[in-house]
């Protein structure tokens, strides 16, 4: 598969078939792909907890705040990405720029991972809302949660969904 192919195929999964398991292999893959991600000065400002069984569960609910993101508890991983601190480059490029750069090298890193799990026949949800302090004491975690991604195969009948996108016009400019 293509890049293009998997950005056309990947979407996020809201029903996960709770009987089959990620093969170690792909996870394997997956997270080789997020280690290869770049990131500002290098620095890889975040950590990846990769959460199972009774742990996967007690995030899931940690995600479930006010109703949401119910479908999480069918994920068999939830994988965590917490923000570490800058590199001294980087520290000193963000406060010099007034720019975020651990907010972005995290968005690249999910990015890099649920292009590689849709590449591995895998399916993805990224989640912002949830329990940080929660979640930080389940996963023994000192630094902010940011994102919690569910992974797993999504069921059979969680088909493709039409994807509801702005117009190339509406993104793009030239000058």
């Amino acid at each position: 598969m293509n890049f293009l192919e998997i950005a056309q195929n990947r979407q996020s999964c809201r029903s996960y078939d709770e009987t089959r398991s990620v093969e170690p292999e792909k996870l394997d893959a997956i997270l080789e792909a997020v280690r290869l991600a770049p990131s500002a000065c290098n620095g890889q400002p975040y950590k990846l907890t990769v959460c199972r069984d009774e742990t996967a569960q007690a995030v899931a609910k940690a995600t479930m705040g006010m109703g949401m993101n119910k479908f999480s508890i069918q994920a068999p991983i939830l994988i965590v990405l917490s923000e570490m601190p800058y590199v001294k480059s980087a520290a000193l490029g963000a406060k010099v720029k007034g720019n975020d750069y651990r907010s972005i090298d995290i968005g690249i890193a999910a990015a890099y991972l649920t292009a590689e799990a849709a590449a591995q026949g895998l399916s993805t949800c990224i989640l912002g809302w949830l329990d940080d302090q929660k979640i930080r004491e389940l996963c023994g975690l000192e630094y902010p949660v940011r994102l919690v991604i569910t992974l797993g195969y999504a069921k059979e009948s969680d088909s493709l969904r039409p994807k509801k996108r702005k117009e190339l016009s509406e993104l793009v400019s030239e000058k």
